[in-house]
């Protein structure tokens, strides 16, 4: 599992230490954003984003559970989930929820952003103390919901080897356009927009434009 993307990335770094400073006001003080393994199978997920460092590993944990994955999807489940941690019987409490529970998180709520083929985008904010009502929960959704466009683009360009030509052919491709209605949008011709396309179909690891797509969706490209 590679090494979340903030890490590397002052922007994504700003936004995410900036939101967690704003989320004070409810208690919490850390934030994980999972997202497929663009590469994996359905259910295998990445530790994106975390803040702060020091909750990686307990991070990492929840990303190579099976909770809140994909079987959560298929049960049509809410895409927002409140649950208070602490709560959990030891005996029977996955690893995830043991770490966050030693590093003093009593509460996680979830927020999910959907994606193409049954992948997501997945915010965890926890809190070191237990919500009292679902109000609570709602505002930090609310506030998830908010920032997630600028947090999403941020995360793109961190975390995508795509050129800005390239996501704009697989965008336009997206979009239901032929290579010919591509290159008449781009204002070049249509071999280029093939180039672009091949470049990003090789990046991506497929052989086609819909694989092509799919992936760099997952990847948080398009």
């Amino acid at each position: 599992m590679g090494i979340p993307v903030n890490f590397d990335s002052v922007s994504l770094d700003g936004i995410l230490s900036d939101w967690v400073a704003a989320l004070r006001e409810f208690s919490v003080e850390a934030v994980v954003i999972l997202g497929p393994d663009p590469f994996g199978g359905s259910e295998d997920r990445q530790v994106v984003a975390v803040h702060p460092p020091v909750v990686a590993e307990a991070a990492k944990a929840l990303a190579e559970s099976r909770d809140f994955g994909a079987r959560w999807r298929d049960s049509d489940a809410p895409l927002v989930a409140w649950q208070t941690i602490s709560r959990t019987d030891p005996e029977h409490s996955s690893r995830w929820r043991m770490l966050w529970l030693a590093h003093g998180y009593q509460t996680v709520v979830r927020v999910e952003f959907s994606l193409p083929a049954g992948r997501a985008f997945e915010c965890f904010m926890f809190s070191p103390r237990e919500l009292t009502d679902r109000a609570e929960a709602a505002a930090l959704a609310w506030s998830a919901l908010n920032i997630w466009p600028q947090v999403r683009r941020s995360i793109a360009v961190a975390r995508s080897t795509l050129s800005p030509r390239e996501r704009e052919c697989l965008e336009l491709a997206f979009q239901g356009l032929t290579a010919r209605e591509s290159s008449q949008r781009l204002l070049c011709s249509e071999r280029t927009v093939n180039y672009h396309l091949a470049n990003a179909m090789s990046k991506l690891k497929v052989d086609n434009k819909m694989a092509a797509i799919q992936r760099a969706c997952w990847l948080g490209a398009i």
